[in-house]
C-alpha cells in the first residue's frame, strides 16, 4: 500500500503540471528591443512573442497578438498615447489597440474547465489475491477509491494554478496599461498593448 500510495503521488504531480499553465512576468523594460521607428520626434520600440503554454496558444485561438512597446519622446511637446500617438501597419492601415481589460479576459485561462477531472470521482482501484487454503484455491479481491483522490485533487490543483497565473498576468496587463498615458518632453514609457492580429506584422507610429 505505501508502494502504491507513493506511485499515486507522483502521477498526481505529473498530471497536475502538465495541465494549468504557469505565467512568466513580462517586464518590458527589461526587453531587448529589435523592431524600432520614428515620426515626429516621438520613437517607438516593440516586440512581440512575449507569451507562451496556454497563454500563447490562446493568441493564436483568438487571433490576438500581445505586444510590448517603449515611447520616447523626443520632441518639445507632452503626447497622449491613443489620442496623439496612433500606431499603423506598414500599408497605413490602423492598428485597433485593445483595453487592456479586454486583452486578460481574451487570453486568460479558465480554471472552471478543470472541473471536468471530477469525472473522475467514482473510479476505483481493484486488486486481487490468491491464496492456498488446504489444496484449494482461494481469491480475495479489494478495491480502494483512487478517483476520490485524483479527482478532487487534480481539479482543485489545477484550479488554483490556473488562478493564480491569471493573477500575475492581469497585474502586468494592468501596471503596463499605457492606454490614455500622457508621456511627457523627453519622457520615456513602456507598456504591454493587445491587437487584433493573427501575424508579426511590422508596427509603425504615427503623430496625429
Amino acid at each position: 500500500m505505501r508502494i502504491f500510495t507513493l506511485a499515486l503521488l507522483l502521477l498526481s504531480v505529473s498530471l497536475l503540471t502538465s495541465c494549468a499553465s504557469g505565467y512568466k512576468a513580462i517586464q518590458p523594460k527589461t526587453l531587448n528591443y529589435l523592431s524600432n521607428n520614428e515620426d515626429g520626434g516621438i520613437k517607438m520600440e516593440y516586440k512581440y512573442d512575449l507569451l507562451n503554454k496556454k497563454y500563447e496558444k490562446k493568441e493564436t485561438k483568438k487571433g490576438v497578438k500581445l505586444v510590448a512597446i517603449k515611447i520616447t519622446n523626443q520632441s518639445e511637446a507632452d503626447v497622449m498615447f491613443g489620442r496623439d500617438i496612433k500606431l499603423t501597419y506598414e500599408n497605413g492601415t490602423e492598428v485597433m489597440v485593445m483595453e487592456n481589460d479586454k486583452v486578460f479576459k481574451t487570453l486568460k485561462q479558465s480554471p472552471a474547465s478543470y472541473l471536468f477531472y471530477l469525472l473522475l470521482s467514482p473510479v476505483n482501484f481493484y486488486t486481487s489475491k490468491t491464496t492456498s487454503n488446504g489444496g484449494y484455491a482461494e481469491t480475495s479481491s479489494s478495491s480502494f477509491p483512487i478517483g476520490l483522490i485524483l479527482g478532487p485533487g487534480l481539479a482543485g490543483g489545477n484550479m488554483l494554478a490556473a488562478s493564480s497565473a491569471n493573477s500575475n498576468f492581469k497585474s502586468d496587463l494592468m501596471v503596463y496599461n499605457i492606454n490614455g498615458t500622457v508621456i511627457k518632453a523627453g519622457e520615456t514609457k513602456y507598456g504591454l498593448i493587445g491587437i487584433r492580429s493573427t501575424s508579426f506584422d511590422a508596427l509603425k507610429i504615427k503623430l496625429q
